[in-house]
């Protein structure tokens, strides 16, 4: 059931990976509890795909671009 939440977040910050989101806008943008938005950004930060620009008291979360490396032969 969480993974569905954690889905709504990922997607949520693909849309709006140019610009970022706080958790403020993450809250009313997705209709999840602030708690549900804490603790899904602390699993995507633990996997390393997001990362945080501090902006005075505010964190801005970006989702990591998948990096595909291909190997030529």
């Amino acid at each position: 059931m969480f993974d569905k939440r954690l889905n709504k977040v990922v997607n949520f910050l693909k849309k709006n990976s140019n610009n970022g989101l706080s958790i403020t806008e993450l809250v009313k943008v997705s209709k999840l509890s602030r708690h549900v938005i804490l603790i899904a950004l602390a699993k995507l930060e633990g996997a390393n795909r997001v990362h945080i620009r501090e902006v005075g008291m505010a964190k801005i979360y970006f989702l990591k671009e998948e990096v595909c490396y291909f190997s030529r032969r």
